[in-house]
């Protein structure tokens, strides 16, 4: 069995996430595209301290560009992308949504997911009222089907019906996405106005053969990974119960035609599968922020295997127990992270907040100096005009100096 260093297969993961692709000058929708496709979902994510999940993964990779790019590829015609439950809530590409018609029906069977319940008698109403009335936020339809007080139950999620019924009208495919408000309401329409006709038209195709091509496009994101990870970038069972579609025949069928080599990886205790296209780098000139949402750390596990880089977001600890802060971002510098950094945008004041900064034991001299550099770059792309640093972790005096020359 072929082997890897660990080096080696961070390179060839980062490769595959698109930091080894020329900058364009100014970011297109070109640019987009080849982002897109490098790695295949963006996660979103309702928290807004810093900038919304979804849009910083394409900044990481493009540099400073143009939200509107996002915007136009996910609410206006033709569509490049749309919202659904991918890898958890992401923008996908509209050609999955054919590959997910075995998800729809398994939410259809089992009547949504979560253990919430959508009243059964309402869902042709208000599927009729979208039909009729699209595009429709949750509350446009909220005061027509009440059916009482809001409860407090679930996580204190106290969802009107309206939201319920579509939110599984949602799941199960009878309506889509169609945007977001400023408020990131989500907007519901049926899938003829939202998705084009030739992914409506598609053949659907059988479950195994879906999540095989969901597995293929997962080895491609990732270059080279564990059996684990393939399955949970798109949210699919590695072995579920007989009868079901699984990721291990995926992952059986792609190594039998070629596509996946088993590998053994420096420090990983599961057996690893390389994509054949997979590039490994020289080098890796990166230098960019990673959301906590961004594939190449989403999987803290995998992260950890990779870089040796323990990671875990902080927003649901009390303040007093946090190690590094509430928003940390991992910084990557060349092929490695080799620190973190607590951010806010603060936009009453237009100013970039860094209550923290850490570096990680093998941090180059350079660290803080490229840090401060990026910092500056992300606040400009934010609109913000000042960088404040605070006084947690071992790198923030560094930081403040750097700015400061």
């Amino acid at each position: 069995m072929e082997s890897l260093s660990r080096l080696q297969a961070r390179r060839i993961a980062l490769a595959a996430q698109g930091f080894c692709d020329r900058p364009h000058a100014t970011p297109s929708m070109r640019t987009f595209d080849r982002t897109l496709d490098r790695t295949g979902v963006l996660q979103v994510d309702s928290v807004n301290v810093l900038q919304r999940a979804h849009y910083m993964p394409l900044y990481s990779r493009m540099g400073p560009y143009d939200v509107d790019l996002l915007r136009r590829a996910a609410e206006r015609r033709p569509r490049r992308v749309v919202e659904y439950w991918a890898h958890v809530q992401a923008l996908m590409p509209v050609d999955l949504w054919p590959l997910m018609r075995h998800r729809m029906a398994t939410y259809r069977s089992e009547r949504g997911k979560w253990g919430f319940t959508a009243d059964a008698d309402l869902e042709p109403r208000v599927l009729d009222a979208v039909r009729d009335r699209g595009p429709v936020t949750a509350r446009d339809l909220e005061e027509e089907f009440s059916t009482g007080p809001r409860t407090k139950e679930h996580w204190g999620w106290n969802w009107s019906e309206s939201r319920k019924v579509l939110d599984y009208l949602y799941l199960v495919g009878d309506v889509a996405i169609a945007g977001r408000t400023s408020q990131f309401e989500v907007v519901y329409d049926v899938p003829e106005r939202v998705l084009p006709a030739a992914v409506l038209d598609a053949p659907t195709p059988t479950p195994q053969d879906a999540v095989t091509e969901l597995v293929r496009r997962a080895a491609r994101s990732h270059g080279v990974a564990s059996g684990a990870c393939l399955a949970d970038y798109y949210r699919l069972r590695l072995q579920p119960a007989p009868g079901q579609p699984s990721a291990k025949v995926a992952i059986d069928e792609l190594v039998e035609s070629g596509e996946l080599t088993p590998v053994a990886v420096q420090g990983w205790r599961r057996r690893a599968y390389l994509h054949r296209d997979a590039r490994i780098p020289r080098r890796v000139g990166a230098r960019a922020l990673l959301s906590p949402f961004d594939p190449v750390v989403w999987e803290r596990a995998r992260a950890e295997a990779l870089f040796e880089f323990f990671y875990r977001i902080e927003i649901y600890v009390p303040q007093e127990k946090r190690l590094h802060g509430y928003y940390v971002l991992p910084f990557l510098l060349g092929d490695r992270l080799v620190g973190r950094v607590d951010l806010k945008a603060d936009r009453s004041t237009r100013t970039l907040l860094v209550p923290g900064a850490f570096a990680e034991a093998h941090a180059p001299p350079e660290t803080a100096d490229e840090l401060a550099t990026e910092l500056r770059r992300l606040a400009g792309w934010l609109g913000l005009d000042d960088v404040v640093v605070g006084h947690s972790g071992d790198l923030s005096d560094a930081v403040r100096v750097a700015l400061g020359r």
